[in-house]
């Protein structure tokens, strides 16, 4: 499996696969040709189902610049190996001196048609192992934490960027809370995230408080996503505010340390590896379930460790947070990270926090293993109709008079 840094980066929102991952590939083609006086850039799939919506073509022109750019929708063709598939050509006085095929499978990660992994700066070595029973079974033969596991596997060096990749979430909390006005885009989506987090009720129960606090910091990260803020994909931009929110609640009611927190971070982050290597964190090949549900996993092992609880008690949280997310499907209004998406933050880290009472009580009675609910989650979503994985083409997408919007 690879580095957490490859799950874990900080970027511009609001997509990982539909922003983060293009302006990765135009990176590496524009490194390669500086001899080129125009790139062509076709897009296919989801990629040019929402492209619009996620401001594809804007990042691409920007990251070219200042080298001429076009891009083209290409809406028919098949993308048999991926749904986020692009073509980039390297143009020369009119002619093509090169042309590569990138996929952007999710969280920012791209692969490239007939090259090793190794061409793109990913070390697949990393982790030997890629299965949560067969890391238990290794942390439990040398009676070691998870946390323990990935430093045994990265290196120390790997909490010194995890508490960059923290001190990034609060400051997207932060910012979130503390920014109103209307998101971008055609829907004139208002930012909640403030009024949330200073809505206190008169006679606010705890537990009213922890659901709006928990969600006020979602809502915070998943509205600096969508208006092209700096975020940390969580494990992607779209659920990128599943997990900070669940932290930063846990360490301001209860006193957690921040390398108590990066330590959550390094299971939390195991665990979307797992998912990673074995299914899909990408909507556009398994729908939300591989997004939200993934995050909400990820946040509910987290927040294990945090609490300190066993292998058995991890492997729960995380199994039962994903299997209430299975079939999600992802159907952005207007191609938008916004409707449905910060909502679906907001509910993921409510149920994070609920899978972690349940593990506390429950884990010694489970029958399913995280292992077989990361193959379930893949193989649902490949059953998942092309309109419910991130084509705007279908429920909500489908639903909502989009028609009457005009996009700014």
């Amino acid at each position: 499996m690879q580095s957490l840094k490859e799950l874990y980066k900080i970027g511009r929102g609001p997509s990982s696969s539909h922003t983060m991952g293009p302006e990765r590939a135009a990176e590496l083609m524009k490194s390669r040709w500086h001899s080129a006086d125009k790139f062509i850039v076709t897009l296919y799939g989801s990629l040019a189902s929402t492209g619009k919506g996620h401001n594809t073509d804007v990042v691409l022109k920007k990251t070219f610049a200042p080298t001429p750019c076009e891009v083209i929708f290409d809406y028919d063709t098949p993308t048999p190996v991926h749904p986020n598939t692009l073509d980039i050509e390297a143009m020369q006085g009119g002619r093509e001196i090169a042309r590569t095929r990138f996929y952007s499978v999710g969280g920012g990660t791209i692969k490239i048609e007939g090259e090793p992994d190794a061409n793109t700066g990913i070390d697949n070595d990393v982790y030997p192992l890629s299965t949560y029973d067969s890391i238990s079974e290794y942390c439990r033969s040398k009676n070691i934490r998870l946390w323990q596991y990935v430093m045994e596997c990265e290196g120390e060096g790997i909490f010194d960027y995890l508490e960059v990749i923290w001190e990034t979430m609060k400051t997207a909390i932060h910012e979130g809370l503390t920014t109103s006005g209307v998101l971008p885009g055609c829907l004139g989506t208002q930012r909640r995230a403030q009024h949330l987090y200073n809505q206190r009720h008169i006679d606010e129960s705890a537990q009213t408080k922890e659901n709006r606090l928990v969600c006020s910091y979602a809502f915070a990260v998943s509205e600096q996503n969508a208006s092209g803020g700096i975020i940390v994909t969580a494990p992607t931009c779209g659920s990128c505010g599943v997990v900070p929110s669940v932290l930063k609640y846990m360490q301001d009611s209860r006193g957690f340390t921040d390398e108590q927190v990066v330590k959550a971070l390094a299971v939390g982050g195991l665990i979307g590896n797992i998912i990673k290597t074995n299914a899909s964190i990408s909507g556009a090949e398994c729908g939300c379930q591989a997004e939200i549900g993934s995050a909400c996993s990820m946040a509910a092992a987290a927040l294990g460790e945090l609490f300190e609880m066993g292998l058995g008690q991890i492997e729960y949280a995380a199994e039962v947070a994903m299997e209430h997310h299975l079939g999600l499907t992802c159907d952005p209004i207007a191609g938008l990270v916004q409707i449905p998406c910060i909502e679906r933050n907001a509910v993921a880290a409510m149920r994070a926090i609920n899978a972690l009472s349940l593990a506390n009580f429950l884990a010694d009675s489970r029958k399913i293993s995280f292992d077989l609910i990361v193959k379930t989650m893949y193989n649902t979503g490949r059953d998942l109709l092309n309109s419910y994985r991130e084509t705007s083409s279908g429920g909500l997408a489908k639903y909502y008079p989009v028609d009457k919007l005009h996009f700014e």
